[in-house]
């Protein structure tokens, strides 16, 4: 058979994996249970197996495995029956739909109630492993089911650091465990044929982007993108700063339209990127011992010289008292220009080391906890803020920074607010709450 007319490289990689355990962190909506259904089939046609054993999360996903199983029979041009829900275990009146070949394996699709796999010998395959609701009995039950060395496949998208998914990843990566891992996020899915199979024709690198980008706007928050599609494990624990903080701290009619309404002193922060990463330019009015938003502008692949001339206009303004600026990479030709033009008090350069990122990640959270840092009520700002991790290294010592992802950037806009921050210093002096003037929206600049 001319696996490749059905099956999109990823797929094939999948299948031609002969490991005796195998374990697919994937990206939703990707063909996996339908490659997998394919081997399935194949190897009760071939006697490989004496049965498989798949459990899903739901009833649902039972049945559209079923119905891929079907489809791959005719395709194989052989005798089987699909026998409907069939009485497993009468004891616990424990049913699964159940295919059955003539050469007598058999196929059995179980819901996720782990007592179904008591008993049990074949093959097993466990889709949506972390969104089971007892991973560790599933687990418990169906390990044994391989003991005479049967093949085992655990496939799911992430849900959270805290399941037995996660953490069997986390050990293959360790190499505690001499599984094969595939990994699959929706940027490699799409890079290798999705979207124009389900589009039904080539499509171009930019209408595949615009693809991914329509997935990411369907979802409920960025978090959610990176779970589902990105085969990034969030929790909400993790985050260094929880949505709660971060809502405690964001007020509407904070930002303002006109600088001229900006009268007491004035600290900026900017963050540096050209193409993939964002410029963001962060200022901060002080009032009493809080820092209030004013100025946050967005400044997506937007020429060096642009980014220098809206720079500059905040910094020319009358209140303005220090600007830190990122130095890192791209960020050194416009910082040191910055600091010749208005000199060494008034704009600090600052490296990305590991260090400064944890002084400015810290004095950001503190100020939050304090609320003496608002913040406009933005998703952009608020998502990226969350994306922050406190990672702990091998060595012991710890990195503030967003967990990988092709997805977004790196979190330019927190890194732009903890600029401005470590410009302001600690504030000090009396407490006063203001919202704002004018209200103005993002400002995002993207067509230089």
């Amino acid at each position: 058979m001319n696996e490749k007319k059905y099956f999109l490289p990823y797929q094939l990689r999948w299948l031609h994996d002969e490991s005796p355990i195998k374990i697919w962190e994937k990206s939703r909506r990707i063909g996996a249970t339908y490659v997998q259904s394919y081997e399935d089939v194949r190897d009760c046609v071939s006697r490989k197996v004496p049965a498989v054993w798949f459990s899903s999360a739901d009833e649902s996903a039972a049945k559209e495995y079923i119905d891929y199983c079907e489809q791959w029979v005719k395709l194989f041009n052989v005798a089987a029956k699909n026998l409907g829900y069939q009485v497993i275990d009468s004891e616990n009146d424990i049913k699964a739909l159940t295919i059955e070949f003539s050469n007598g394996t058999k196929i059995c699709a179980l819901s996720s109630n782990p007592t179904g796999f008591r008993s049990k010998g074949g093959k097993v395959v466990i889709d949506e492993f972390a969104h089971h609701k007892d991973q560790n009995k599933l687990w418990t039950a169906a390990k044994p089911c391989t003991t005479w060395g049967f093949p085992l496949r655990i496939l799911s998208t992430h849900n959270g650091q805290g399941c037995l998914f996660y953490k069997f990843i986390e050990k293959i990566k360790q190499g505690k465990l001499k599984w094969n891992l595939h990994t699959t996020p929706i940027q490699t899915a799409v890079a290798e044929g999705l979207a124009d199979k389900i589009m039904k024709r080539q499509l171009t690198d930019a209408e595949r982007a615009a693809w991914i980008d329509e997935q990411r706007e369907n979802c409920v928050d960025e978090i959610t993108f990176l779970q589902e599609y990105g085969c990034m494990a969030i929790d909400e624990a993790t985050a260094y700063l929880s949505y709660d903080l971060i809502d405690s701290v964001a007020l509407e009619n904070i930002l303002y339209e006109d600088l001229k309404d900006i009268k007491g002193d004035l600290y900026l922060g900017m963050d540096i990127g050209r193409r993939k990463d964002l410029s963001v330019i962060w200022g901060v009015e002080k009032l009493g011992i809080a820092l209030y938003t004013r100025i946050f502008k967005v400044l997506e692949k937007t020429k060096f010289r642009i980014q220098k001339d809206i720079l500059y206009q905040c910094m020319k303004h009358p209140t303005f008292r220090k600007a830190c600026i990122d130095e890192t990479g791209i960020g050194m030709n416009l910082a040191e220009d910055a600091q010749i033009d208005f000199g060494k008090t008034r704009v600090e350069c600052v490296s990305f080391t590991n260090k400064v990122k944890a002084e400015m990640a810290t004095n950001l959270r503190l100020a939050f906890e304090d609320r003496t840092f608002f913040i406009p009520r933005d998703e952009g700002v608020r998502d990226d803020f969350h994306s922050i991790r406190k990672i702990t290294l091998a060595s012991g010592a710890q990195r503030y920074d967003q967990e990988s992802s092709d997805a977004i950037g790196h979190a330019d806009r927190f890194w732009a607010g903890a600029l401005a921050k470590y410009a302001a210093g600690n504030a000090t002096g009396s407490f006063v709450l203001l919202g704002g003037r004018k209200r103005s929206s993002t400002q995002k600049y993207s067509k230089y």
